[in-house]
């Protein structure tokens, strides 16, 4: 993910994110930390022709990996670009040499859940009232990465 990339991954955020959507802000300060020698942090998009179908994002620190978003449009689920794009984010967990890898998801997102499990996370605890509005529960769940 560029800065010029920018515009369509903040409309696909509102559409599939309304209530609690991230802000051009807070996309540009994750960006800020991903393209030197030093970064802590991997963004990419998917594309389908022209459009941006979907971004994921992963942030890296002393060893753990952290997935900080990741999103597909409507139309495209059901494709394997969720899959895709997580498989994109381990990868690159693997070249921060990252031990484990940690997300939090909605309680009430069990489509993201099996997603998830398919990769080998594994519910690890909660955080109450994470997503707001609605003080919607998040599962934390983390895969534990091989080391070396």
């Amino acid at each position: 993910m560029r800065w010029w990339d920018l515009d369509p991954v903040m409309e696909l955020e509102h559409e599939l994110f309304p209530e609690d959507a991230w802000s051009r802000g807070m996309f540009w300060s994750e960006l800020a930390d991903a393209r030197h020698p030093a970064a802590t942090r991997h963004y990419v998009v998917a594309e389908a022709g022209s459009r941006i179908v979907g971004y994921a994002g992963l942030a890296a620190v002393a060893g753990t990996g952290d997935v900080q978003t990741i999103a597909a449009a409507h139309d495209h689920w059901g494709t394997g670009l969720g899959a895709r794009l997580l498989g994109e984010l381990l990868h690159q967990a693997t070249a921060f040499e990252c031990h484990e890898v940690l997300l939090e998801v909605r309680v009430d997102n069990k489509r993201a859940q099996r997603l998830y499990e398919r990769f080998g996370f594994e519910p690890i605890g909660f955080r109450k009232a994470y997503y707001q509005p609605g003080n919607v529960d998040a599962l934390v769940m983390r895969r534990c990465e091989p080391v070396g």
